[in-house]
C-alpha cells in the first residue's frame, strides 16, 4: 500500500512540476507579447538588458563558439554573413585537402633517429613529454644543430642577409608581410645576384600580407629576375570567396639546406627599426645551423606544393650538406587550421605551461586568450610557478590591445605577473621555462595563431640559446611597467564596456 502511495505521489509531483514549468513559459511568452504590443520602450529596455547579460556571460565563459552564437543572435543578418565569411570551418576546402595530402608525404621524409630520442630522455626527463607530443604530431627532434638567438629584428635580418650572400645551392623564403623599403630592397638586390650565379631562389608570400606590393608589375619583375614566386591563398574578387582567415603567417628562410631562420620578423622596415611606426619595434628570431634545418626545408616545400599542385620536387634533394658537432636539441614544428582541433602550435604552448615547475616567461604582442589557455596559465600560477608575460604598451591595433587589457584581471587574480613594454611595440613570440627549454617562432597567444593561421616555431632544449632568451627577457623587464590588479579594476567604465564588447568579437580581430 505504501509503495502504491509512493508511486502516485511521484506521478503527482511530476505533473505538478510539468504544469509549473509550462505556466512559467506561458507567462514569459505572454509578458513578451504584451510588452512588445503595448510598451515598445520597456520591451527594448529589456532586450538591451538581455544583450548586456549575454555579453557578460560570454565574457566570463570566453568560448569562441559562444562568441559567434552571440554575434549571430545580436546581428541576425549581418552576423550570419560574417560567420559564413570568417567563422565557419571549411574542412573540405581545396587547401585543406592538399595540406592533408602533402602532410602525409612530408612525414615520410621527416624520420626520427631513435638514438636522439633516447639521449634526450636521459638528459632531459622533466620536459620530454613536450618533445614526445611534437614527435607524435610528426615533427622529429634533432641534435648536431647550433641555435643562435637574436633579441631584435635588425640583428636577425642583418645576419640573414649575410648568409644569403654566401648561398651556393638554393634560397627559400616564406613570409607573411613584404613591404617596399630598405629591408626588401637589400634582400632583392642580393637575390637577383644569386640567381645570376645559378642559385635556385623560391619566394612564397601570403596574398593578404603582401597586398600593397603584390601587383602585376611586381610579379613580372620577379619573373624577369629569374626568381620563382608563389602566392598563398589569393584573395578573390568574389566576396563570397574572400577570406581574411587561413593566412600563411609563417616566417622561414632556408639557405642551402644548412641554415634556417624563423621568428616574429617580416620583410619590412619597421621590423628592423629603419622606420618608426609604434615606437621601438622589438622582435626576435632564431638561426639554426645543422641537421635541424631539414624540417624547415620540408615545411617550405610542403607549402610550395600546396600553391603549385602540379610541381615535382623531392625533399631529399635539399638535405643539409654539413656536419655540426653541437650539444642540445632542436625540434622545428608547424601548425595550421587543417589540423584542428588538435593544432600543434597551441598544443606545444599548453604543454610548456603545464610542465613548468619553477617559471614560465612569455613574450607576446597579442594576449587574446581562450578559456583553456587562460586556465593553464592561472593553474600554473596558483601552483607556485612564476608566470610572467610581457605585452606591448604601444599597440599596433587599439581593439586588440583592449582585449589584451580585458584578460589581465583573471590572470593577475591568480598570481600571473603582466608587464607592458613602454618603449614601443613588442612583436617577439617567445616562451621560456625552467632554464631547460624554450620556443621561438611566429606563434601569438591568440585565436588566429592557434586556430586560423599557418604558423611555425622551434622547440629548444639543453642549449645556450635558452639562456640568451631568458637574459633578454629579464633585461626587457627593466623597460616595462608591471600591471596591478587594483589599478586595472579602476579603469574607466567606458573602457570596461568597450573591452567586454570587443572580447565577444574576438573571433573577428
Amino acid at each position: 500500500m505504501g509503495i502504491v502511495r509512493s508511486k502516485y505521489y511521484g506521478i503527482i509531483r511530476g505533473i505538478t512540476v510539468g504544469i509549473s514549468f509550462f505556466l512559467q513559459i506561458g507567462l514569459m511568452i505572454f509578458l513578451g507579447m504584451y510588452l512588445l504590443r503595448y510598451s515598445i520602450i520597456v520591451y527594448f529596455i529589456l532586450e538591451l538588458v538581455s544583450v548586456i547579460t549575454v555579453f557578460a556571460l560570454v565574457n566570463n565563459a570566453e568560448s569562441y563558439k559562444m562568441s559567434w552564437i552571440v554575434i549571430i543572435l545580436v546581428l541576425p543578418v549581418s552576423g550570419l554573413f560574417l560567420y559564413f565569411m570568417w567563422g565557419r570551418k571549411r574542412v573540405n576546402s581545396r587547401y585543406f585537402r592538399l595540406f592533408r595530402q602533402y602532410d602525409n608525404q612530408m612525414m615520410q621524409s621527416l624520420r626520427q633517429d631513435d638514438s636522439i630520442v633516447q639521449d634526450l630522455e636521459r638528459q632531459h626527463p622533466n620536459k620530454v613529454q613536450i618533445s614526445r607530443y611534437l614527435r607524435k604530431e610528426g615533427f622529429p627532434i634533432y641534435n648536431n644543430t647550433k641555435a643562435t638567438y637574436f633579441k631584435v629584428g635588425e640583428d636577425v635580418i642583418a645576419s640573414m642577409l649575410e648568409d644569403i650572400k654566401k648561398a651556393e645551392r638554393f634560397i627559400f623564403m616564406e613570409y607573411f608581410i613584404v613591404s617596399e623599403g630598405k629591408v626588401w630592397n637589400d634582400i632583392l638586390e642580393v637575390l637577383t645576384q644569386k640567381v645570376q650565379e645559378g642559385v635556385e631562389v623560391k619566394l612564397l608570400f601570403d596574398d593578404f600580407g603582401t597586398l600593397r606590393i603584390n601587383t602585376q608589375a611586381f610579379r613580372k619583375d620577379m619573373k624577369r629576375r629569374g626568381i620563382e614566386m608563389s602566392i598563398f591563398n589569393p584573395i578573390h574578387r568574389d566576396i563570397t570567396r574572400m577570406s581574411f582567415n587561413y593566412r600563411n603567417h609563417k616566417k622561414i628562410t632556408v639557405i642551402d639546406g644548412n641554415i634556417a631562420y624563423t621568428g616574429g620578423f617580416n620583410l619590412a622596415d619597421e621590423y628592423a627599426n629603419y622606420i618608426v611606426r609604434f615606437g621601438h619595434w622589438k622582435d626576435s628570431g632564431i638561426r639554426l645551423y645543422g641537421d635541424g634545418v631539414y624540417s624547415f626545408t620540408c615545411f617550405f616545400l610542403n607549402m610550395w606544393r600546396v600553391c603549385n599542385n602540379d610541381c615535382k620536387i623531392r625533399n631529399e634533394d635539399y638535405r643539409p650538406q654539413i656536419h655540426v658537432d653541437e650539444e642540445g636539441y632542436v625540434q622545428p614544428f608547424m601548425g595550421g587550421p587543417h589540423r584542428n582541433p588538435h593544432n600543434p602550435t597551441e598544443g606545444a604552448y599548453t604543454r610548456m605551461i603545464n610542465k613548468a615547475r619553477d617559471y614560465i616567461y612569455i613574450t607576446t604582442p597579442y594576449l587574446v586568450l581562450d578559456q583553456s589557455m587562460r586556465d593553464d596559465l592561472t593553474s600554473a600560477a596558483e601552483s607556485g610557478v612564476d608566470v610572467r608575460i610581457i605585452v606591448p604598451k604601444i599597440y599596433d591595433k587599439w581593439y586588440v590591445y583592449m582585449v589584451n587589457v580585458s584578460n589581465y584581471g583573471k590572470l593577475m587574480e591568480a598570481g600571473v605577473h603582466i608587464y607592458e613594454y613602454h618603449p614601443g611595440f613588442i612583436h617577439a613570440k617567445n616562451v621560456i621555462a625552467d632554464d631547460e627549454c624554450a620556443i621561438c617562432g611566429t606563434i601569438n597567444t591568440d585565436y588566429r595563431s592557434f586556430y586560423l593561421h599557418y604558423e611555425c616555431g622551434v622547440f629548444l632544449s639543453e642549449m645556450s640559446a635558452i639562456q640568451d632568451m631568458k637574459a633578454d627577457f629579464i633585461r626587457t623587464l627593466d623597460q616595462c611597467e608591471e600591471m596591478d590588479l587594483l589599478s586595472w579594476s579602476r579603469r574607466p567604465i567606458g573602457n570596461k564596456m568597450m573591452q567586454a564588447v570587443l572580447k565577444v568579437l574576438s573571433p573577428l580581430l
